[in-house]
């Protein structure tokens, strides 16, 4: 800990160079939000076979879908429970937050290709 209080206001927990601090929504919303994009493309012929049954059974849906969603959401459970999973994900994170603190442009804005002049 350091504790500079003329500095900071108080005593901060001391973190490695070019690790940035994760906060409580971070660690809790935001990474398992990416968790959850990437694990979607990690079992897109499964989330392809549910959306089609929900599509061809209307309303019965609930009832047809049964096998298709059980087979969605063990795919899914498994990329959550997975702390390698986790891990890989709070890193790419971390390497958007470093690059936009270094660039102040958001990632969507970074994945923009720009547009040719003539």
């Amino acid at each position: 800990m350091t504790c500079d209080r003329a500095l900071h206001g108080g005593c901060q927990p001391q973190r490695s160079a070019g690790v940035p601090h994760l906060r409580h929504v971070e660690t809790d919303v935001l990474i398992p939000k990416l968790m959850r994009e990437k694990a979607k493309e990690l079992c897109s012929e499964k989330v392809q076979a549910f959306n089609h049954c929900c599509k061809d059974s209307g309303f019965l849906m609930v009832v047809k879908c049964r096998e298709q969603n059980a087979a969605l959401k063990e795919c899914l459970t498994v990329h959550y429970k997975d702390p390698v999973f986790f891990e890989q994900c709070k890193q790419e994170y971390v390497q958007e937050k470093l690059e936009f603190e270094r660039t102040g442009i958001p990632a969507k804005n970074r994945k923009q290709k720009l547009p040719t002049s003539m």
